[in-house]
């Protein structure tokens, strides 16, 4: 099982880091990390996440708020899904 990193701790303050499998909790990590997360985190995600994974949960998610939604959307426009 593959966990999160230590430095991610702020941003999931109420879980136990130990606990959170990056594939089974891929859209809560996701969804977090995009409503909260700064450059180290945002830069973590895009190299543990695939680009299609991101942007589907960022189209789907009811838990990232619209202001979110709108940034992510701009900057993640023209990145290729792969």
């Amino acid at each position: 099982m593959k966990t999160l990193e230590e430095h991610l701790r702020p941003f999931f303050w109420e879980t136990d880091l130990s606990k959170i499998d990056i594939e089974e909790n891929k859209q809560y990590i996701i969804e977090r990390i995009l409503e909260l997360g700064d450059k180290d985190a945002v830069q973590w995600l895009f190299s543990n996440v695939s680009m299609c994974d991101i942007k589907n949960t960022l189209e789907k998610s009811r838990r990232i708020s619209q202001k979110s939604k709108n940034f992510w959307s701009i900057f993640l426009e023209d990145q290729p899904d792969a």
